[in-house]
């Protein structure tokens, strides 16, 4: 069996401002955080991954950085930060953090210097243009927010370079001297305790953008170089990529030509995300077949991160226009609840209609397929989304603790809280709350914490293979299972509301004790695995033999 954390973890995304905030000035900090690593640890997350920690004057959501090398004082400081670690360590959770390393703010001492004169040191560190570059209009990550990826700077007289918004300018990868400082900003935080990094917007940092050169190269050996240094200052650190690019060009983020893995430990497996979405939507689970068949074979050591919803917009773009239509009219039915014409911006529970089999399906899904499952703060107790606010925000609304004011995620006045707290309806937090699902062993919560329990009793889920079982089944169902040297893990999933019934005596010849270790219901055992009967938006986690 594997011996590589990460392909047996369990990766819990949260934004600090919206997470706990313990100084009542209404924005979440790492001390607030800190309070609640218990309710981590028992919930059975064994890596958190922190969205952007550093100063910024916050017009992306802390992804325009304009320093490296500290923590947004609204969060705390280094001091306190170092403590998280510590605290954190001591709960057996490792901590990931955003690298965003494509590009800085404008407001970055770098890039104020850079346009302040030719002969500043950093006016390489970024991508100039003497001429409006005849490919400015084109490339754009967000459609509708951004009507070029060049700008025009009055004070440098040049064109500079931003495949994001225009307060983003885009770091040179070409120039030496960045890649260095790269380097270093990886050293300052693993020297600090952190396991790692996940790195935003992968291909757009190798990209060697030229003017007028739409598709200009990628220097993929620049994430070699990333990985050899990274694992030097720390052996078992990760780098986990986010990398949406076609699938003939994934396993080049995971390793050279010549096979070996010397890139990328892990990237976020969007292909299969669009893939469940729409199995999801049509009940169906063609989509989830093709995606495990079309799968390219990874290196060893290379891993996929699974998810279903994270901090942006569930990324439809891998899927045909007609499958994003089907998706879009499931999921997202209004016009409000899309973005940037490939997306939606809403958590999984309301997508679901608040249906508590289908949310425990999809996760019962997600967490028993291939990969290491990454789960969205506040998607355990089944959080609902805010379409008030802009754009992604819509899901960045504050954890909800508890019936206390503002959901117990801060003192403050409403009007003084970085966000407003979900309230009233549904999914207010006078409804969906951490406290009162605690006192529910038959909530929602719970039902978290029992299955990742039982994941983590599988380690073959996560460090074995992951293959489709090819019988004969009811439409709705999906038949795969998982093995590795630790044994074998059988899993069926019922994507549709019609019950049936499964044959799987071929499989009896390898079974030991057959057992349910994790069931939507109570199912008759599985003896010869001839006659598995499967409930409408149902889950079978079946242990079919254990090797010590």
């Amino acid at each position: 069996m594997s011996d590589r954390w990460y392909e047996k973890a369990v990766i819990y995304c949260l934004d600090i401002d919206t997470y706990a905030d313990s100084d009542g000035d209404g924005v979440g900090d790492i001390k607030g955080l800190i309070g609640r690593l218990d309710y981590l640890a028992r919930l059975g997350v064994t890596c958190i991954w922190l969205n952007p920690i550093h100063p910024t004057p916050n017009r992306d959501d802390g992804y325009d950085v304009e320093d490296f090398y500290n923590v947004d004082p609204r969060f705390g400081t280094l001091g306190d930060f170092a403590e998280l670690l510590h605290q954190a360590r001591d709960l057996g959770i490792r901590v990931i953090i955003d690298l965003v390393v494509n590009h800085t703010s404008d407001q970055h001492p770098w890039f104020r210097s850079a346009r302040s004169s030719p002969d500043s040191p950093y006016r390489d560190w970024y991508v100039w243009s003497d001429s409006a570059p005849p490919d400015r209009r084109q490339g754009m990550v967000f459609p509708g927010e951004q009507a070029e990826t060049w700008s025009y700077d009055r004070t440098a007289k040049k064109w500079f370079y931003h495949r994001f918004y225009d307060f983003q300018p885009d770091l040179n990868i070409k120039n030496p001297e960045v890649r260095a400082e790269i380097r270093k900003i990886c050293s300052f935080w693993l020297q600090l305790g952190v396991s790692g990094f996940r790195m935003d917007a992968v291909p757009f940092i190798v990209e060697e953008t030229e003017a007028g050169r739409p598709d200009s190269p990628k220097d993929m050996e620049f994430i070699s170089e990333l990985r050899q240094h990274v694992q030097w200052r720390r052996g078992d650190a990760v780098l986990l990529a986010e990398a949406n690019v076609e699938p003939d060009q994934l396993k080049e983020y995971f390793g050279d030509a010549g096979g070996t893995a010397n890139r990328i430990h892990m990237l976020f497996d969007f292909m299969l995300n669009g893939r469940l979405m729409l199995a999801l939507a049509r009940g169906n689970p063609e989509g989830i077949i093709d995606a495990l068949h079309d799968t390219p074979k990874l290196p060893a050591g290379g891993q996929w991160a699974t998810f279903l919803r994270n901090h942006d917009e569930v990324d439809l773009s891998r899927l045909t226009a007609e499958q994003r239509n089907e998706v879009f009219e499931q999921f997202g039915p209004d016009e409000n609840m899309r973005l940037y014409g490939r997306g939606i911006r809403r958590r999984l529970a309301p997508m679901l209609g608040g249906d508590r089999r289908r949310i425990e399906l999809a996760y019962a899904l997600q967490f028993s397929l291939r990969g290491t499952p990454v789960l969205r703060y506040g998607e355990e107790i089944g959080m609902g989304e805010d379409l008030s606010q802009d754009g992604r925000n819509a899901i960045r609304t504050p954890m909800q603790w508890s019936l206390l004011p503002n959901g117990g995620f801060s003192s403050a006045k409403p009007g003084d809280l970085v966000r407003p707290v979900i309230s009233g309806g549904e999914y207010g937090y006078e409804r969906v709350n951490a406290t009162t699902q605690r006192h529910d062993p038959a909530s929602l919560l719970s039902w978290f914490e029992r299955m990742i329990r039982t994941l983590r009793e599988a380690p073959e889920v996560g460090s074995g293979s992951c293959t489709h079982v090819d019988v004969p089944a009811p439409a709705g169902v999906l038949v795969h299972r998982a093995d590795d040297v630790t044994g074998t893990m059988l899993f069926l999933h019922n994507l549709s509301d019609t019950d049936g019934v499964v044959d799987l005596g071929s499989l009896r010849p390898e079974a030991e004790f057959p057992n349910d270790v994790l069931a939507d219901r109570e199912y008759e055992e599985p003896g010869k695995l001839d006659k598995l009967a499967i409930a409408g938006y149902g889950y079978r986690w079946i242990r079919l033999r254990r090797r010590a």
